[in-house]
């Protein structure tokens, strides 16, 4: 069965391959940034939004292919009720390190899988991360360290790897940290045959 990945992102790419899934990826034509813009005018929560997103990706990736297993997902960061985008380069996500710094943030992970218009599985989940107080000369050693990477997350970290440093505190899932709360996906690629049961 044709399993399908409607992300671009490596992180949740590498989720699934770890888990021993077989998928292909297609980049869903998604305007995120209007998605956001209407929700947040319309009062939306930012979990919504959220669902809205990985709804809007999968719709999108499964028309054209109504026999595929679709995949999608959307992370959003809250933290003291603003919203945050991945940083644009290495001098916004310094500022987004010093912004979280001491501080919690929840990040929500919103997943849809469908086959053509048939939602199978539509999950969110919300895990709240607190760091440590940090100082302006570790932030500067870390992005040293950690690199370019560290703009392909909305919080200027990769938990799997140095980003471990910056925290004092995890609540929550790990999967839905990295991107893809996976234990549901898996359960509903089994249900669906896509896997072994």
């Amino acid at each position: 069965m044709r399993v399908i990945l409607a992300s671009g992102s490596t992180a949740r790419a590498a989720v699934l391959r770890n888990a021993g899934v077989a998928f292909e990826i297609v980049r869903p034509d998604v305007d995120e940034t209007a998605i956001k813009v209407a929700g947040q005018a319309a009062g939306r929560t930012v979990e919504t939004v959220a669902a809205d997103l990985a709804a809007a990706k999968a719709e999108t990736v499964a028309g054209p292919v109504p026999e595929a297993i679709v995949i999608a997902a959307d992370q959003m960061m809250e933290c003291g009720g603003e919203w945050f985008d991945k940083p644009a380069d290495l001098a916004e996500a310094r500022q987004r390190l010093l912004h979280l710094g001491g501080k919690a943030h929840r990040l929500i992970t919103a997943v849809d899988v469908r086959q053509g218009e048939t939602p199978l599985c539509r999950q969110t989940g919300i895990a709240t991360l607190t760091m440590r107080p940090l100082t302006a000369g570790f932030i500067d050693h870390y992005l040293n360290r950690a690199g370019e990477s560290v703009c392909d997350s909305v919080g200027a970290y990769q938990l799997e790897g140095l980003g471990a440093q910056l925290f004092e505190s995890i609540e929550g899932d790990f999967f839905t940290i990295l991107g893809l709360p996976l234990l549901p996906v898996l359960e509903t690629l089994r249900r669906a045959g896509a896997i072994q049961g």
